[in-house]
């Protein structure tokens, strides 16, 4: 492994783990507005003490991989201080005795010969076993918090997902999984550096002490100029990194929102947004480069300045017989091979402070709280699901006090196999009510119960064994048909294509070029948005739920079709099926229901038959009318400009 890949493809220096200065290993901390002012200015001890800590987790989690990493790093530091020795020997018994003589010897040019490449080899191997454990360390290590990360994403609550956005998420589970774990590449180096500091100096010392006097004060003055170099550098990187982040956020958001920027003509306004972020990285990686093209010149020249004090010293002790050539040459040659190593240390020191603040962020998300309760109960039977709604309150308000309530004491029932739609207008609730069916929230007072038992007595997965829901705004994996319709699960091709069947997607499913096996596209981009709702409601159907949740699931369809749909869902009904609940606005489907509940304002204002309903309240029988003559409205619009076309 000849050094780490940072994210975005950006290769890392040649070191292990150095990470390029533009790679997003840093973000503010959470609730933090992402200025400078969150960036880590400097190594202070409380952040280095807690960044050893963060570190101690992974060598516990990993004792075996750190320890072969470590020893692999001791061994290139006792060979990269035995080079120097054997080259120093070489000089002495090999090379001055030639140079005296006229003749070598083929005994000592071989013996040389074979320590040099000997010495050599085992330097390699060391290098090789440090960087690959250290990156198997780190890797694996990044691996098991994005699971934990992950795990806890799915644990926790909708209101808790409500609060945090989805660039934030992402954030949290990959760059800032790799920021935690950035340190763990260069640790093993800088810890084999330590020994070898400790070998180099008692070496220095046996070949003499004047040099080595000479040796102890340019190793510090190296180490000081590093420290300074890395105090400097961070926070810039880090703001560069940051930086970096909103660029891909900004260009994130108005891709995603491509067809609204283009509809509204804010092309120009985007184009404009992205070009500040972008010449704000800009200069920040200007001055990134700024501050590195003045350290790294001094940090490669002051090893050189040591080279030649140790030579002039040197040179001046040899003429006074104080030593003798090969130590000069062992110890001038150890100086050169120090000088890059002990940079190690420095590259530790750097990746610290965004390691904490990137552990702070990871363990805001494994600590947070709201994880939904559940109880021991199994779900009853395989038949269709009663349901019972009572005096349930909801707010998405973090407090939940009554000026952010969406519900107010809603109740209603729906018997084992009958169809109840929900009616209301826009910003009535209804979509929060399904969230609440299905349990992805928990209601603030009042209960829930499928057959009786209230949703949170079941164990967990109870709920999902039993509902489903086809939510309003479909999405659809970059996967084929089936993989869409399973999503994973062992099913049978004929169970498929059942529930194709039942949500009238059979038909166009198997004209596709491949079948079952025709990948759909990034959010089901080569279908239109009637198909992508049949492939929904088949994925619900495919699990054979006791409870379908129907969110509007059908806008999109025609509604011929949404009429066969339901038609087969009545026809599931009678053999045995499930329970639906269907969020409803065509006049056709609502009559198709055994009761209507008609929800204003977050309260449940009537109930019954849709006919009992346009008979006695003037505010539904406007409701279900309007939304027949815009329907009516659009269809004449699109049939004037089919014939003026």
């Amino acid at each position: 492994m000849v050094g780490l890949w940072t994210r975005h493809g950006n290769k890392s220096d040649l070191s292990d783990g150095r990470h390029d200065t533009e790679s997003p290993a840093w973000f503010p901390p959470p609730g933090g507005s992402g200025s400078e002012d969150h960036v880590p200015s400097r190594v202070n001890p409380g952040i280095l003490r807690e960044g050893l800590g963060v570190l101690w987790v992974a060598v516990k989690a990993e004792p075996r991989v750190f320890a072969l990493s470590v020893a692999a790093s001791g061994l290139y530091a006792v060979m990269t201080v035995a080079s120097a020795w054997v080259l120093g020997r070489a000089t002495d018994e090999v090379m001055l005795p030639a140079f005296r003589s006229g003749e070598t010897g083929a005994g000592a040019l071989a013996g040389a010969a074979v320590l040099i490449v000997g010495v050599a080899l085992l330097k390699a191997l060391g290098v090789a076993g440090r960087r690959f454990y250290a990156g198997l360390m780190q890797y694996r290590m990044q691996a098991r918090y994005r699971r934990e990360v992950t795990r806890q994403y799915l644990r926790l609550p909708l209101a808790w997902h409500h609060r945090h956005p989805t660039g934030q998420l992402l954030s949290n589970a990959n760059a800032d999984v790799e920021a935690v774990w950035a340190p763990i590449a260069p640790l093993p180096m800088a810890v084999g550096v330590v020994f070898m500091l400790v070998i180099a100096a008692g070496a220095l010392l046996v070949a003499d002490v004047m040099v080595a006097l000479v040796g102890f004060l340019v190793f510090p003055a190296i180490a000081l100029l590093n420290v300074i170099y890395q105090r400097r550098l961070s926070p810039l990187a880090a703001r560069a990194q940051q930086l970096r982040a909103e660029v891909s956020e900004v260009a994130h958001e108005s891709f995603e929102g491509g067809l609204v920027v283009k509809t509204l003509g804010r092309e120009d306004s985007e184009t404009q947004r992205f070009a500040e972020r972008a010449r704000q990285l800009r200069d920040a990686n200007v001055r990134v480069g700024r501050v590195r093209g003045l350290f790294d010149p001094l940090l490669e020249a002051l090893p050189g300045l040591g080279v030649l004090a140790v030579l002039l010293v040197g040179t001046v002790r040899m003429r006074s017989g104080a030593m003798d050539a090969g130590d000069l040459v062992h110890v001038a040659y150890l100086f050169t091979l120090l000088a890059w190593p002990i940079r190690a240390l420095g590259w530790v020191l750097a990746e610290v402070p965004r390691s904490v603040v990137g552990w702070h962020r990871v363990r805001g998300v494994l600590d947070a709280g709201g994880s939904l309760p559940y109880g021991t109960a199994e779900p009853a039977g395989d038949a269709a699901a009663s349901l019972q709604v009572r005096a349930v309150r909801f707010g998405y308000g973090e407090d939940g006090d009554t000026p952010h309530d969406i519900l107010h004491d809603v109740t209603f029932g729906a018997a084992a196999g009958r169809t109840v739609a929900i009616v209301g207008p826009t910003g009535s609730g209804k979509s929060t009510l399904t969230g609440l069916l299905v349990r992805l929230v928990d209601p603030a007072d009042g209960s829930v119960l499928l057959d009786g038992v209230d949703v949170r007595d079941l164990r967990r997965g109870g709920v999902a064994a039993t509902a489903a829901l086809v939510p309003q705004q479909t999405f659809l994996f970059d996967d084929t048909v089936r993989g869409n319709v399973t999503l994973g699960r062992e099913t049978p091709d004929e169970q498929v294509w059942e529930a194709l069947r039942l949500a009238q997607a059979d038909g166009f499913v198997a004209a596709l070029p491949q079948g079952l096996d025709t990948r759909v596209g990034e959010r089901g981009t080569t279908l239109s948005g009637g198909q992508r709702q049949r492939l929904a409601l088949a994925r619900a159907l495919v699990r054979r739920p006791r409870l379908l949740v129907l969110d509007d699931a059908t806008s999109s369809v025609d509604p011929q079709v949404e009429a066969r749909i339901l038609g087969g869902l009545r026809e599931a009904q009678a053999g045995g099926g499930a329970t639906v609940i269907v969020v409803a606005y065509r006049k056709a489907t609502i009559a198709l229901a055994d009761e209507v509940v008609h929800l204003d304002r977050g309260r449940v204002v009537d109930r019954g038959t849709h006919e009992e309903l346009l008979e006695r309240s003037a505010g539904y029988r406007e409701l279900v009318n309007a939304y027949d003559r815009a329907e009516a409205e659009r269809a004449g619009a699109e049939g004037t400009e089919e014939a003026l076309t």
